[in-house]
């Protein structure tokens, strides 16, 4: 039995390696998967949130550059590598765009930033203040890859930072999904009865209720935040998964290698977990990809809303609720670069699930 399922799979698996877009759109799925994960690390902007406001550089288009002047703060920072690899730096230190500047004696003068062809006020500071008077090491020239959104953040870090959010509400949602899904799944498919008519009545009820109304009024039951739009995202996608196990269940318990671990005399949550469920989670692992895609979208939704991750925290939805409105004013690139993000993971969720229910299904 085993060396015909390890065959089986090995057959899924090489079925699944000649499907060139399923294995393209996983190669985009991991390599996002990466960036967010170690996002501080390729973000140009490192700090919290990449929340690194300059508002006299708001809106500038890709590719700009200026000078930055970094003004070193006396406050120290206790900070350890994994905090700012994972959750950002806390940077104390003031940073100046800057047009222009020049040192006489001990007096450091800079120009302040100012566009629209404005003069900008002329400020000193003492080359002291700086340690070992060492001014020119605070002083460089920035180029924004993706330009600035509308509080002049570096565009490019938000968005990387921003896969965070969308990326890991897919595998929570999922995950929640799954658990809550295959414990009612399970429950309703073995046994029949009573115990499937009273789930299926809820299964029903959760079904009738549009999925982004039931996401909203979850989020202000639990109250707005991170882990919340998570949890709430996860207990609406589970009726999908549990009518799937539960159709799964009630044909399998049927074959008869249940009927033989019943005559053995295993008990149910053995023959459910040991014998019934490896057998079914090809159709499994195809809805999974898909409520991945669907997390996605809900999330971006919430977002959109303001229900969603909020402020200061990046996320591709939010992103694109500030500046929606600038696809009119003439910088359209803000409010796309995230849609496209979005399409993108979305798209490449997709077709991994079309890949994979090609490669599992048996009757090719």
């Amino acid at each position: 039995m085993s060396k015909q399922k390890n065959a089986l799979s090995k057959l899924a698996l090489q079925k699944f390696k000649k499907n060139f877009w399923g294995v393209f759109s996983l190669g985009i799925i991991f390599c996002i998967g990466l960036i967010s994960i170690f996002a501080y690390l390729f973000a140009p902007d490192a700090s919290k949130n990449a929340n690194q406001m300059h508002l006299s550089i708001h809106s500038k288009a890709p590719g700009f550059k200026v000078e930055i002047l970094k003004m070193p703060s006396d406050i120290p920072s206790n900070q350890n590598f994994l905090s700012k690899l994972f959750f950002g730096k806390n940077n104390t230190d003031t940073e100046i765009p800057i047009q222009s500047y020049e040192v006489n004696e001990n007096i450091l003068t800079y120009v302040e930033y100012a566009s629209d062809g404005l003069k900008g006020l002329h400020k000193q500071i003492k080359i002291s203040k700086f340690p070992n008077s060492n001014y020119k090491e605070f002083i460089d020239t920035r180029t924004f890859v993706f330009g600035t959104d509308k509080y002049g953040r570096d565009y490019l870090s938000r968005v990387l930072i921003g896969s965070r959010i969308s990326f890991f509400i897919g595998f929570i949602a999922v995950l929640i999904s799954l658990i809550v899904g295959l414990l009612f799944g399970s429950l309703a498919g073995y046994y029949g009865g009573k115990i499937d008519a009273v789930i299926m009545w809820i299964i029903n009820i959760t079904w009738s209720i549009p999925t982004l109304l039931l996401v909203i009024a979850i989020t202000i039951a639990l109250g707005k935040g991170f882990w919340q739009v998570f949890i709430a995202v996860g207990l609406t996608m589970w009726v999908e998964v549990a009518r799937v196990v539960r159709g799964q269940i009630i044909s399998a318990k049927q074959m008869q290698y249940v009927t033989a671990a019943k005559a053995l005399g295993y008990n149910d949550y053995r023959i459910i977990t040991k014998h019934i469920l490896p057998n079914i989670f090809g159709p499994l692992i195809v809805i999974s990809a898909a409520n991945f895609a669907a997390a996605i979208l809900i999330e971006s939704g919430l977002s959109f809303l303001g229900i969603g991750a909020q402020p200061p925290m990046a996320s591709w939805g939010a992103m694109i609720k500030d500046h929606y409105n600038y696809i009119i004013l003439g910088k359209p690139y803000l409010a796309l670069i995230p849609g496209l993000c979005i399409m993108l993971l979305v798209m490449a969720f997709m077709l991994v699930g079309n890949a994979l229910r090609d490669a599992l299904d048996v009757k090719t």
